[in-house]
């Protein structure tokens, strides 16, 4: 995001928190209602994460046309086409015809009984192919809700335009762009299971397949709140993640969410990414206007650029592109403190959190924001914040250190007053998570602690 204070699509589209204070509508992107002190459940313990990844596990689920792989890293592909369907790209108005087949996996029932529920992937889509990822869940009150498209995505742009749905709703839940919602989380519905179904496609009368090597969702049930409890510092460590500004990209290819001032999202990414050793050869760079420095930062704004929702912040399409890399996979998940990023730091895995502030919430940002994206590398001795914010003005100023109890709050709450006085939504822990595709078992005991496997 930019650093001005300005309605972000993501709050335009969660604008029922105004209404869920005023006593109506709750908000899309928080929990039931708690007092706004910061009481109610501990939100380390409101998060269920699920994520299909092994051979077992796909051969667990229903196939048509798809089998499982075994190898290294398990996954899933086209075997033999159930169909052949017609798909017209929204954004290009392109009419082809694809072969598909479909992988469904059981049915998770929620250990969280959820409002909201994030789908994430890993996968890989030669030229050709892509794939699509939907959801459907059951309420607690025995009623279903119908299939939803989570995101059509392709790790290229040339076959089709990556893309999310909008207008997705059964009148009790709704899809914000890459978010699942309850409508009226004050009513006491909620979800309490659901299933997940990949769809693969190919060009007619081709070999080539999509490989999907993770497939999971997390679902959440966060107390809404203004103020989080504070945590005691645990740990005094910092990691070495390379620094990148989005801002010295202003202007720089527009048709990417108004170039390199939204780029927060993308930026942060591959930082993380360039952490674990991930580089892109001078052929995939070829594209980029060679007088702009950083140009992976480009790269990775084109190749997360969401076409519907018009920007590169789409949560899951940012942990897909991040899979693209060799030996990487990625995942959307909410995080209860900032204990949890201390358990991942100290096992050298750095995270991207989600936050929206006023400038005077976060000292020494010297901006404001509906919606930013940063990295979190380490911890002072006193605690406090190592943050790689890509809202800096050079590659070197990224590093920023900011106050423990500030950030805490801003990333954790679910509910927040904008420059205009007015009730905006807050991300509720939000992050995303890159790391190896092969653990290590101290970084393997880290992810199970804060609920990814």
């Amino acid at each position: 995001m930019s650093r001005a204070e300005q309605p972000s699509r993501r709050t335009v589209l969660a604008v029922a928190v105004a209404a869920a204070v005023a006593g109506t509508a709750a908000p899309a992107a928080a929990g039931t209602a708690h007092d706004a002190r910061g009481t109610g459940p501990d939100p380390a313990r409101r998060v269920d994460h699920r994520a299909w990844t092994t051979y077992r596990d796909w051969r667990g689920g229903t196939a048509r046309g798809t089998r499982a792989v075994a190898g290294g890293r398990p996954g899933v592909v086209l075997g033999s086409p159930a169909g052949t369907t017609s798909y017209t790209d929204p954004h290009t108005g392109r009419t082809a015809d694809w072969e598909y087949a479909t992988w469904t996996s059981p049915v998770h029932r929620l250990a969280v009984p959820s409002t909201e529920a994030i789908v994430s992937w890993n996968a890989h889509t030669p030229g050709g192919t892509w794939l699509q990822a939907e959801l459907k869940g059951t309420y607690s009150d025995g009623t279903d809700t119908p299939w939803y498209v989570m995101g059509r995505w392709a790790a290229g742009d040339q076959d089709i335009r990556r893309t999310s749905v909008d207008d997705q709703s059964d009148g009790r839940s709704s899809v914000w762009t890459d978010t699942f919602a309850i409508d009226d989380a004050s009513t006491g519905l909620r979800l309490v299971s659901y299933r997940l179904r990949l769809t693969l496609y190919r060009r007619p009368g081709t070999r080539t397949t999509p490989t999907v090597w993770r497939l999971g969702a997390m679902g959440s049930d966060i107390p809404d709140r203004f103020t989080v409890p504070a945590s005691t510092p645990g740990l005094a460590q910092e990691l070495a993640v390379p620094r990148y500004s989005q801002e010295i990209h202003k202007g720089q290819y527009p048709e990417y969410d108004n170039g390199g001032e939204a780029w927060c999202s993308p930026t942060s990414s591959q930082m993380i990414i360039e952490y674990w050793g991930g580089r892109l050869t001078a052929e995939q760079l070829a594209w980029v206007d060679p007088s702009y420095a950083d140009p992976q930062i480009c790269h990775a704004a084109r190749y997360t650029f969401d076409y519907q929702y018009d920007g590169c912040g789409n949560w899951p399409f940012n942990a897909a592109y991040a899979a693209t890399f060799d030996g990487l996979q990625g995942v959307v998940t909410r995080l209860g403190s900032l204990t949890d990023l201390e358990t991942l730091i100290a096992a050298g895995i750095p995270a991207i959190t989600s936050q929206s502030f006023l400038a005077e919430e976060l000292t020494g940002a010297g901006y404001g924001t509906s919606g930013h994206l940063m990295t979190v590398i380490g911890f002072t001795a006193d605690g406090d914040v190592i943050a790689g914010d890509p809202a800096s003005d050079s590659d070197e100023a990224v590093r920023r250190v900011y106050r423990r109890r500030e950030w805490e709050n801003i990333w954790l709450r679910t509910k927040r007053y904008n420059a205009a006085g007015e009730v905006a939504s807050g991300t509720g822990g939000v992050c995303y998570l890159f790391f190896p595709a092969h653990p290590t078992p101290r970084q393997r005991a880290a992810l199970a602690a804060v609920g990814v496997r």
